[in-house]
């Protein structure tokens, strides 16, 4: 694991029309003595000390201890993270939903077993590490095979990947690489969930010192060593850029016992009794993607006030009215795949819950040619079989774990290992979510997941539907 604050530094441009340039500290500083008084930017800037930048914070705001926590918003920070496993990542995304930033993608990246993290740094138990790290090598290599199957299955049919012609047929070597990309997502996009969770991975943030803080604070509340190494490396950055923030970035009594409680509401859960996908000799090993839908307008708004609410709705980012901005929605599958809700948690808005309970096992098994398709004797069947079974053994494994209390039973988890996902969100918010998810570049399942959910809301409210721009989730 490596942590590194990367700061930022005036432009050329910014340089050369003589704009002010300050640490983040000294940003906030000059922020909140505007809540002071009127006197303006240059007044407060001529405070300012070149040579001891540090000390002329204290000469402009005297109170700036972060007590306030509007103050801490204005401290502006940016973090790289290598090297943490792809379950913490996620867990880092859930506490800090407003975060921008970016993370590996196991779209367009290929994973090796090199890239797997280390059990004693993750807390697993001794007598446990080594048949961890052999399952977790099988993983890979089940990884690896499907990535062949599914790279032959497209290049055999090429129209399973859905790759415009006009691409196909375009010479130059830009429309050549786009297609060679296209070929490697189809094949990664199906693949991906034999990934370990523990596979390591690489993420950036930027938010501000108050959001950092209160990451700290749930990280170092954590069960997990790793959630807690992470703390310790952020705390050690944050040194560099917003000192006086440090007392407020540590573990917190009430976050230790509410993390506590929910992680004994999920062994509840898995102490009655094993899903039916994950029992030995059970039929399919995923579990229903059943989606659900609620929605609470405002009182006298129908299906025709949210229709006109969309009719200058040209684009995702196009303007949506007021009744959908008012009215409340929650969507929800019984069901998703690891590596799908390390997607649709990103999104900002709302509320994300995912009780981390394993239902059930995805592995692409839908996208297997029909058995009497021309094509089916090209397609990784026999491998793919191979690769389900494994899956739902490793989450059924886990079940089991967490059922006993482990909190590391989330590293014996893969990216095809499913769990419950509700989001709780406004109309309007919905609705870009499920453009997004089903558009140009969309993932197939995660498109999936957003047309049952869209399907709920039309038959709900009919009228709206010209004017949802769901896409067909087509390469790009």
């Amino acid at each position: 694991m490596r942590v590194q604050l990367v700061s930022l530094c005036p432009t050329d441009a910014a340089r050369q029309a003589g704009r002010p340039a300050l640490t983040p500290e000294l940003l906030a500083a000059t922020g909140a003595r505007y809540s002071r008084n009127n006197e303006g930017l240059d007044s407060i800037l001529a405070r300012i000390d070149p040579e001891r930048l540090d000390e002329s914070v204290d000469s402009i705001f005297r109170m700036l201890d972060y007590g306030h926590q509007s103050i801490a918003d204005m401290v502006p920070v940016a973090i790289f993270i290598d090297g943490v496993t792809a379950w913490l990542a996620y867990l880092v995304w859930s506490l800090a939903p407003q975060a921008g930033g970016q993370e590996s993608s196991t779209r367009y990246i290929r994973l090796t077993p090199e890239g797997l993290a280390a059990p004693e740094k993750l807390g697993i138990a001794a007598e446990d590490r080594e048949v961890w790290r052999q399952a977790m090598q099988a993983a890979f290599g089940h990884y690896q095979t499907l990535e062949q199957g599914w790279h032959a299955l497209g290049e055999a049919n090429p129209s399973r990947m859905r790759i415009p012609a006009a691409l196909l047929q375009d010479a130059s070597p830009k429309a050549g690489r786009q297609v060679a990309r296209m070929r490697r997502n189809y094949a990664f996009d199906r693949a991906r969930y034999l990934l370990p969770a523990a596979a390591l991975t690489n993420l950036m943030l930027v938010m501000s010192a108050r959001a950092w803080a209160a990451l700290c604070q749930q990280l170092d509340s954590s069960a997990l060593p790793e959630a807690r190494e992470l703390a310790a490396a952020i705390r050690a950055e944050l040194t560099l850029g917003a000192p006086r923030l440090l007392r407020h970035a540590v573990a917190t009594e009430a976050a230790r016992r509410g993390q506590a409680d929910e992680f004994e509401a999920c062994v509840a859960r898995a102490q009655r009794g094993l899903p039916q996908a994950l029992a030995h000799g059970a039929g399919a090993a995923d579990h229903p993607a059943t989606a659900s839908l609620e929605v609470t307008p405002p009182p006298d708004v129908d299906g025709a006030d949210f229709a006109a609410a969309l009719r200058h709705h040209e684009n995702r980012y196009a303007w949506i009215g007021a009744p959908l901005r008012r009215t409340a929605v929650r969507f929800a599958w019984e069901a998703v795949a690891f590596a799908e809700i390390r997607d649709l948690n990103r999104h900002r808005t709302g509320s994300k819950h995912c009780p981390p309970v394993p239902v059930g096992f995805y592995a692409a098994t839908d996208q297997l040619p029909a058995p009497d398709a021309p094509d089916r004797e090209h397609a990784p069947v026999a491998a793919l079989e191979a690769a389900v079974a494994f899956g739902r053994d490793l989450a059924r494994r886990a079940h089991e774990r967490l059922a006993a209390g482990d909190p590391t039973y989330v590293y014996w988890t893969l990216l095809g290992t499913q769990f419950p996902f509700e989001h709780i969100t406004t109309a309007d918010k919905f609705i870009y979510e499920a453009e997004l998810r089903t558009g140009a570049g969309a993932h197939y399942r995660y498109a999936r997941h957003l047309h049952d959910a869209l399907a709920l809301w039309f038959k709900r409210y009919p009228e709206t539907r010209p004017f949802v721009l769901e896409g067909s989730a087509e390469p790009e």
